[in-house]
């Protein structure tokens, strides 16, 4: 099925489709969000397949996950060979390979020059709830700093870090006490002038962290770590100046306080570079990654200094993380990252935001296109001098796209997000880009 343009056979959703929506109607839980009727029948490389058989460009990666692309034939090949021999032991109690090598290589490709540990888990939001456990055990404080518009999850430790949507925590409170959110600096909507590019909305904000917040409602002494995403993803795929980092590793390091990267969308090679983190010299005390680190398979790490992991037997496990299987797709996709497709987001990435420059003065309702490598956003707003979000616009440019056969989510206020499988070539681009430009110019007609 692997084809180089999309075919829309059917009215959407088809017939097959719609069978399966009424069951999910009456049997899914409603606080599941579908932007669209898409029912998924298969996938290969960039494409996916609906069950009416209806192909579609894929720019979401399933939702930044199959990084390696869809069913990439030798993470598929690793993961039957391991089903072969071993599905599952648990690595709570018992030991196997797959689980120590998988370990051994991320603590050598994760970011510091220092001996590191690693803790497994399902999933992103529970790599951050360890990122929590260790953070508070180790250090002796309780308090956390995190940033507004920045998601970490949604179990109830990482939610209290989480500040991207008010429907995500709306009827779940109390939340974990001692979390204090502060702006994430955001250089299209920086309050303060400035030339382009010489933003310092990131220096202002850790200069409020240590004059105002420090000196009036958080001691730093009881602060165990500050949690931020080097590039943030629900928010709005805002890359910040590229001091921020730097900044904020010095602030930590004066008051003893942990920092931790939340890498779980922008890691993995997404950005041009294994960890998003890379492009900003900064290296964490921990640092969580899920989505693209096993290719579809459900796999969370923290990545921890050695003499972090003082906790003992006991104070932290999971009965699947590590699971055999996961194990296998992982190391396979790390190997295909590491020998090619981290080059090819890099050189993708400069290919598609080289065509994005020009929508601002092509289209006078986009307002922002930022981004590194394949974590690309364009930011839809009403008219460019108010730069008002436009969130209606957005939500009507995805469902054209969709109809188009081109598959892409948004985040933030109004922001279209790109996120292809890092396979993506030149002619998978130009075929997203021609459907966006034409979803985004009939709005605007």
């Amino acid at each position: 099925m692997q084809k180089r343009l999309p075919s829309i056979k059917t009215p959407l959703p088809g017939p097959e489709a719609q069978k399966v929506l009424a069951l999910d109607r009456q049997f899914i839980s409603p606080s599941y969000t579908r932007d669209y009727p898409l029912v998924v029948g298969r996938g290969e490389g960039m494409f996916v397949e609906d069950v009416d058989g209806n192909s579609f460009l894929d720019f979401t990666a399933g939702i930044a996950v199959a990084s390696t692309g869809h069913c990439h034939p030798d993470v598929v090949r690793a993961i039957q060979r391991q089903a072969e021999t071993l599905i599952h032991m648990s690595g709570t109690d018992f030991y196997y390979p797959v689980m120590a090598q998988l370990a051994e290589k991320l603590a050598a490709i994760a970011p510091g020059d220092f001996p590191k540990r690693v803790y497994f888990g399902n999933s992103g939001t529970e790599a951050m709830e360890a990122a929590m456990k260790l953070a508070r055990y180790h250090t002796g404080r309780h308090r956390f700093i995190a940033f507004m518009n920045c998601f970490h999850g949604r179990t109830f430790g990482s939610l209290s870090l989480t500040a991207s949507k008010a429907v995500q925590r709306k009827g779940f409170g109390p939340l974990l006490s001692g979390v204090t959110h502060v702006p994430f600096p955001n250089p299209y909507r920086c309050p303060y002038p400035h030339p382009p590019g010489e933003c310092q909305c990131d220096r202002l904000v850790v200069e409020f962290i240590e004059h105002q917040l420090f000196r009036t409602l958080v001691p730093p002494e009881e602060v165990a770590a500050i949690v931020v995403e080097p590039i943030q993803g629900e928010g709005g795929y805002v890359v910040p100046p590229a001091g921020f980092l730097g900044r904020l590793r010095e602030l930590a390091d004066r008051h003893g306080i942990l920092l931790v990267f939340d890498e779980v969308q922008c890691g993995m090679g997404r950005t041009g570079r294994m960890w998003a983190s890379e492009h900003f010299g900064a290296a964490p005390d921990i640092l969580i990654t899920a989505k693209g680190l096993a290719s579809g398979l459900p796999l969370g790490v923290m990545i921890a200094r050695a003499d972090l992991m003082d906790w003992k037997p006991g104070a932290h496990a999971s009965t699947f993380g590590a699971n055999p299987i996961a194990c296998a797709a992982a190391l396979e996709t790390i190997r295909l990252l590491e020998e090619k497709y981290v080059r090819n987001a890099a050189r993708m990435g400069d290919y598609i935001l080289d065509k994005l420059a020009r929508w601002p003065a092509k289209h006078p309702t986009v307002g922002d296109v930022r981004g590194k490598g394949l974590m690309i956003g364009i930011e839809l707003v009403k008219n460019q001098k108010s730069r008002e979000p436009n969130p209606e616009s957005r939500r009507r440019v995805v469902e054209r796209a969709f109809e188009l056969g081109l598959l892409v989510l948004g985040c933030g206020e109004s922001t279209l997000r790109l996120m292809p499988p890092l396979v993506v070539e030149p002619e998978h681009a130009d075929f997203a880009l021609e459907v966006l430009d034409r979803a985004i110019a009939e709005l605007e007609k």
